[in-house]
């Protein structure tokens, strides 16, 4: 068995007990891999063990890896914060975008996904602060605007929404923030249904993330190692544990 098998192995099992333990099927538990930085290659190699949904933050790196690896049946999240001008080629690559925090935004992913012809499935990602409300800079809208947002974008021809997206903020224990999550998605479920999707939880959080509710686990570290730094010519060196991006 590969290290990279072991390493699937282990999360996938610790998504399965953290959702037996909050009482939950460990198939309502979807896991992305987030490849971002990492070679097509590692993605192929993940695909082959079963993997199919990978992440990306750079709308160019995704562009790359989905030309790259076009022979296989991958689904790709856009987890990123995606400029305006960029929302087409993600919109081409039937990308999910876990991003949108705004709606200028949400309107150029609606005019891609009307040019594709494919509605773009898009996430509101939240920021979700400190319990007392101030924003912790880990992106994404501020909470008492979400609802909102929503709204926006639930009538917008292009996308469809799917749910609310977060990065457990610094600084606090991910239990509470994740509960504040699950509640907001529970309010915007009212008006909007169709939101069901609850992205949150990445390598050192997911049982917390589960056991809100996450039906999207993003996880990278736990799967590929530590991150590795990328030079302007793409190539990997030593990689630095604890580097970090944004949302895994």
């Amino acid at each position: 068995m590969t290290g990279l098998e072991q390493r699937l192995r282990a999360v996938r099992a610790r998504i399965e007990a953290a959702a037996r333990a909050a009482g939950r099927d460990p198939a309502t538990v979807a896991l992305l891999a987030v490849s971002k930085t990492w070679p097509a290659a590692d993605v192929r190699a993940l695909a082959a063990l079963g993997q199919a949904d990978f992440g990306e933050n750079r709308a160019q790196e995704l562009i790359g890896k989905a030309g790259e690896l076009a022979d296989l049946p991958l689904r790709w999240h856009f987890i990123g914060q995606l400029q305006r001008n960029k929302a087409a080629a993600v919109a081409r690559l039937g990308a999910v975008v876990h991003s949108v925090d705004r709606t200028p935004l949400a309107q150029a992913l609606s005019r891609a996904g009307e040019a594709a012809q494919r509605p773009v499935d898009v996430l509101l990602q939240v920021d979700l602060g400190g319990p007392e409300g101030e924003l912790g800079g880990r992106g994404g809208a501020a909470p008492a605007d979400v609802p909102g947002l929503a709204d926006d974008v639930a009538v917008l021809p292009g996308i469809r929404l799917r749910g609310l997206m977060a990065v457990a903020p610094r600084g606090e224990e991910p239990g509470p923030a994740f509960a504040r999550l699950a509640e907001l998605a529970a309010r915007v479920r009212v008006d909007h249904p169709e939101a069901v999707e609850l992205s949150a939880g990445m390598s050192g959080d997911l049982e917390e993330a589960v056991a809100a509710g996450a039906t999207i686990v993003r996880v990278g570290t736990a799967l590929f190692g530590s991150r590795p730094l990328i030079s302007p010519q793409d190539t990997r060196v030593t990689p630095v544990p604890g580097a970090s991006g944004a949302p895994e």
